[in-house]
């Protein structure tokens, strides 16, 4: 399997398939946002680490956005479109506004989308839900992200959606810890950082 040029990082700590898709820019609050989903491929690989394909959809991608790279950059306009209007959702949810109605209106587009290519089965002891064509259209990573995202609207632990601390982060998790009190998206960056800026600003003022 070929790796897009500049592999990204993807942080899979949300809790949340639609959560860690939003997370998919860093420093979003800042003047200096970083996207991740820099091309397509990115976008491919998004899905490779979160499970979403199994490995040989990747190359059949990666080929066909190579063969109509036009198709590719229009998946990807709509896939950071659609996680901008997820991310306009879940901030909304956690600040107690008003959600946004045409983001929601197109979570429910991209949802209608995702059902026409879904199907129940059952393997003799359980059901399951499976995608198909996900190997064929070049947007289908999104469907299983918008229904991760309407998963968790309906659940209780919407509650515990929470965005992280730091100023300059803006990330999104669900805060599954026994005291609900954390803060942080992870405590071994934005934790840290936090920690050691005040730790600074204590000693200079003394």
């Amino acid at each position: 399997m070929s790796q897009p040029a500049g592999k990204p990082h993807f942080d899979l700590s949300g809790g949340n398939l639609a959560l860690d898709f939003i997370n998919t820019v860093s420093n979003r609050p800042t003047a200096e946002p970083i996207e991740r989903l820099t091309d397509y491929d990115h976008l491919v690989f998004f899905g490779l680490e979160s499970n979403l394909y199994p490995m040989r959809n990747v190359d059949r991608l990666y080929i066909r956005s190579g063969q109509a790279p036009g198709v590719g950059k229009n998946a990807l306009q709509k896939a950071i479109q659609f996680r901008e209007a997820l991310f306009a959702i879940f901030t909304a949810v956690v600040e107690h506004r008003a959600v946004p109605g045409n983001a929601l209106t197109q979570l429910s587009l991209m949802l209608q989308e995702a059902m026409a290519h879904g199907r129940l089965v059952h393997d003799g002891r359980r059901f399951a839900w499976e995608w198909t064509d996900m190997n064929t259209y070049l947007e289908s990573a999104l469907w299983p992200i918008a229904r991760a995202a309407a998963d968790l609207l309906l659940s209780d632990e919407l509650e515990h959606v929470r965005m992280c601390a730091s100023d300059n982060c803006a990330w999104l998790f669900v805060d599954r810890t026994k005291n609900q009190r954390r803060r942080w998206c992870d405590m071994k960056t934005c934790g840290n950082r936090v920690k050691a800026r005040r730790h600074y600003q204590r000693v200079k003022g003394k």
